[in-house]
């Protein structure tokens, strides 16, 4: 995984390269938390302002179509202007979008301060997950592919339950989150600031500008089963966003934004844990395995919100969470084997863009039967849809 000679700055300051790989892990964690801190207030939201579901819905829309965009058009940019500039423009967005969000009292706001978060966890996306795989220690070989998967997943998790937390507990319920993250925004900066380049400069900014989605030509047959895995788990990940605040208040009863959080941080903490248990195994196992776990863990989540039993619906959420870390590791490690410096951006661009696809169109269409269907049968729909990913994969599974 690393074919490429380092970049000038780290080859002049060698002895700071080891600050490259944390740096670039805790922003990459506080990038997400501020993207998982909103989840607990949606419900405030919700009682207070009057937002409606299909309202939170469009929320969650407007965040993952702005990450598509920002990846399609921005993805490959830190390749040639550098990895440092590019996280550090991530982190001002998401810090923007912080601010807009302390006076919410219409849904427009709302909706902008999400998109702004969007344009930022985009390009986070790209650039410091790519930072953070250069800079990776050569040992164990997983940590790589484990560390740039699932920190988003850790990041959300304590966005969610840190968010929880102090609304619940905290003064100023509905600002006390976002100044909270914006502190960790700029801390992150600062590290990224005296932190090293990992990448050469190189010219062609305005032509990768131009939206193109390529991985090396040896892994793209792995590219089907990606396609199935990362979508899939990804949708869970929206619909958790979207619906789950909701459904923990109306179905599972209770109104705790703590709960909400843990809730949350449930399905998306364990996928941490998962992860290095993927890399002991060959890919394509890990992933079969992964996909069935998600299943499991999905079908007992309709089961508990079809009872209103809160503990099922914690364990269930557990088992798919920690089953989708061992799946979207897999994927990862897959993509990422033999890969140069060069090709990274644009590898993380690929498994983005399949992940936000998969938040995105299926939130999009349960949004709009919303008001149709209950909420129950929405998560019906998205247990098909991990119900035909997993018997893709178990089928079509390969290694790389």
């Amino acid at each position: 995984m690393r074919g490429a000679a380092p970049g000038p700055d780290i080859a002049r300051r060698g002895g700071r390269r080891s600050l490259a790989f944390p740096a670039g892990m805790v922003s990459l964690v506080a990038s997400f938390a501020a993207v998982g801190s909103t989840i607990p207030l949606f419900n405030i939201y919700r009682a207070e302002e009057g937002f409606t579901n299909a309202d939170i819905s469009i929320t969650v829309v407007a965040y993952s179509v702005a990450t598509l965009g920002t990846l399609l058009v921005l993805g490959r940019v830190s390749g040639h202007v550098g990895r440092r500039p590019i996280s550090i423009a991530s982190l001002g967005l998401l810090l923007a979008g912080c601010l807009l969000l302390l006076e919410v009292h219409h849904i427009g706001v709302l909706i902008a301060g999400r998109l702004l978060m969007g344009f930022g966890a985009g390009l986070a996306s790209s650039s410091l997950t790519s930072y953070i795989v250069d800079a990776a220690p050569a040992r164990p070989a997983w940590l790589a592919s484990v560390a740039s998967s699932q920190t988003v997943m850790l990041g959300l998790a304590v966005g969610a339950i840190g968010s929880g937390a102090l609304v619940q507990f905290g003064p100023w319920p509905r600002r006390l989150i976002y100044l909270v993250v914006s502190g960790l925004l700029l801390l992150s900066a600062a590290l990224i600031v005296v932190s090293p380049e990992t990448v050469t400069p190189t010219p062609g900014v305005r032509r990768s500008l131009r939206p193109r989605v390529r991985v090396p030509a040896a892994v793209k047959h792995l590219l089907p089963v990606a396609a199935a895995v990362l979508p899939a788990t990804w949708a869970a990940g929206a619909f958790y966003q979207a619906f789950v605040p909701a459904l923990v208040e109306d179905q599972l009863h209770t109104r705790s934004p703590l709960a909400l959080g843990l809730v949350f941080a449930a399905y998306m903490g364990p996928s941490v844990l998962g992860a290095p248990i993927s890399g002991r195994f060959a890919p394509a196992v890990a992933q079969r395995a992964g996909m069935i776990g998600f299943l499991s863990g999905m079908t007992g989540i309709i089961a508990a919100i079809a009872t209103g039993a809160l503990v099922l619906f914690f364990a269930a959420t557990v088992v798919a969470g920690a089953s989708q870390g061992v799946a979207i590791s897999a994927v990862t490690r897959g993509l990422l084997a033999g890969s140069g410096v060069d090709d990274r951006a644009s590898i993380f661009t690929v498994v983005y863009l399949l992940s936000y696809s998969g938040a995105t169109i299926p939130a999009l269409i349960a949004g709009r039967l919303s008001t149709t269907f209950s909420l129950p049968q929405i998560a019906v729909g998205y247990g098909g849809l991990a119900l035909v990913a997993t018997v893709f994969t178990v089928v079509a599974a390969r290694n790389p």
